[in-house]
């Protein structure tokens, strides 16, 4: 009992600094209406059952507790702590401790609901407490995105908000569709600066994305370290680089694992992609010799694809493509390399064949489960290699083919979720080549049938790809993901009985608020009506 009144001192005397806190008759116990619902979440939880009577307030005196002895649960403590603080002003200690405090957020590992798996979780408020409980760091993780949708919107805000914060009572158990949840972001077209990347990895966080697949080379540019050929970087990512010349910049090596590791501490995988064989003039004019002719074309900073080609009967392209593939390896922890692979309009498709034949076996030498746009799926990759869907169509006869081999899908149909779509003819931003992808057509699709001969055991998961042509700056990748990147999400996480668009729209409307107080830029569709 000593620790517990000693816990209890710390609390109430915390409590009592706070600028502005006087204790009251409200602050004793009075029982609140919550503004949300237990169901106000995007992505739509598995099952959620409400409990009025089970309203739980934070308060000064609430304390986040986590699994005793596991590093992990604490890290994802401090986190929530971080997270909650400043719109609170609540000191909310965090404690690696067994004993419970009548207002105390649990962080717990281990007897969980068998159903969860890996990255679920089962979330319990009551007025005492909240309890989140999971089986590893990641579904507890994921568990406190779902809290922090719980409570009021303020609760984003960088300053002291004079409100309640009241989680509405009962119990959720969540846990996800598909395994792999990603969004993409082009690096190549216009390099995106390591800040503006980490501002992009918080985002997708809060929606249960867990894999951020980077572009990182293309005709406009090339935007990581090679020692081993080390003009890429200084010629292919310096001034001049990028659409319209205006994206110059690269990732040095130190800044590339930086970046994983702050993806990692958000239970987020890197996916490097290095295109090939096409999409690879920034490649070829720094090196002329991997032209067949040995001539070094001019830089490109135009948005024509199709018309680059590696020489597939040189060796020196296999030297450059094997030592690209191992230092890249080297740097990425995940399980996944991408090599790009489409568009490859300059290469046979004999030559074609030929490339990805000498070229697959390198990413697993290198310890690596290759991917690749589905234009691989032609060249009957190993079963363990993963296509991914593009195409804005419903059939794709190589594409069901390598499905009924085994091969699993990425599906990130261009006119469902490319990101980098306008909305409409009035968008300021983006293409339009796969038509206009309004926040509804972004939402109403099924992944696990999308394709036909794809059904949803051959679906690993689905992606949202964010091309740079015609971006800039943060906010411009903050307009166009946001509010279609949700409805991504939760396509990736959500039960396929869920989905319902009039919930989806409420439910959406819900995050407006939040992004204004976080200043996240979004389009305010028309068919959401915001908050």
């Amino acid at each position: 009992m000593r620790q517990r009144r000693t816990l209890a001192g710390v609390l109430t005397v915390a409590a009592l600094c706070l600028p502005g806190f006087t204790a009251t008759a409200d602050d004793a116990g009075t029982t609140h209406v919550p503004e949300r619902q237990l169901t106000d979440v995007v992505p739509a939880p598995v099952e959620a059952k409400p409990d009025p009577r089970a309203d739980f307030r934070l308060s000064p005196f609430t304390l986040i507790r986590t699994q005793p002895g596991s590093a992990e649960a604490k890290r994802v403590g401090e986190q929530l702590a971080a997270v909650l603080r400043p719109a609170t002003g609540y000191p909310l200690p965090v404690a690696a401790t067994k004993r419970s405090w009548p207002s105390t957020i649990s962080l717990l590992l281990g007897k969980a609901d068998p159903r969860i798996g890996d990255e679920g979780y089962r979330l319990d408020v009551a007025r005492r407490g909240v309890t989140i409980r999971a089986n590893t760091a990641a579904g507890l993780f994921a568990g406190t995105q779902t809290l922090r949708q719980l409570l009021p919107a303020e609760i984003e805000a960088d300053r002291p908000q004079r409100r309640t914060w009241t989680v509405p009572g009962g119990k959720i158990v969540d846990y996800p569709r598909f395994a792999y949840r990603g969004a993409m972001l082009d690096l190549a077209r216009h390099f995106h600066t390591p800040d503006e990347v980490k501002a992009y990895i918080d985002e997708l966080a809060q929606y249960k994305i867990n894999h951020l697949h980077l572009h990182l080379t293309d005709d406009q540019g090339w935007r990581i370290q090679i020692d081993s050929w080390p003009e890429l970087t200084t010629t292919g990512g310096g001034p001049g680089t990028g659409v319209d010349g205006e994206g110059p910049g690269y990732l040095t090596k130190a800044e590339y694992t930086d970046l994983i590791g702050y993806a990692a501490a958000r239970h987020i995988t890197i996916v490097p992609e290095i295109d090939m064989p096409g999409h690879t003039n920034a490649a070829q004019s720094t090196y002329a010799e991997l032209n067949c002719d040995g001539v070094a074309p001019p830089p490109r900073t135009d948005i024509e694809v199709g018309y680059s080609s590696l020489c597939i009967d040189k060796e020196i392209t296999y030297t450059f493509v094997e030592d690209v593939i191992r230092e890249v390896a080297e740097m990425t922890p995940g399980p996944y390399l991408h090599i790009g692979g489409d568009e490859a309009h300059a290469t046979t498709e004999e030559d074609y064949q030929k490339f990805m034949d000498r070229v697959l076996p390198m990413v697993y030498k290198y310890g690596k489960r290759p991917a690749g746009w589905n234009e691989i799926a032609k060249v009957d990759p190993p079963a363990s290699a993963v296509p991914q869907f593009w195409g804005t169509t419903n059939t794709n006869a190589d594409l069901a083919e390598a499905a009924a081999r085994g091969n699993q899908v990425i599906m990130s149909p261009a006119n469902k979720a490319y990101l980098d779509m306008k909305y409409d003819q009035n968008t300021p931003l983006g293409l339009s080549w796969a038509g206009y992808t309004e926040v509804r057509d972004a939402y109403d699709w099924d992944p696990g049938s999308h394709v036909e001969g794809v059904g949803a055991e051959s679906v690993l998961g689905v992606e949202a790809p964010l091309w740079s042509e015609t971006l800039r700056t943060l906010d411009d990748i903050e307009y166009m993901a946001f509010p279609r990147l949700p409805a991504i999400a939760e396509l990736g996480w959500s039960a396929r009985a869920s989905h319902d668009w009039e919930s989806f729209r409420e439910r959406l409307a819900e995050q407006g608020p939040r992004w204004e107080w976080r200043d996240v830029d979004f389009y305010r569709s028309p068919q959401v009506d915001w908050r």
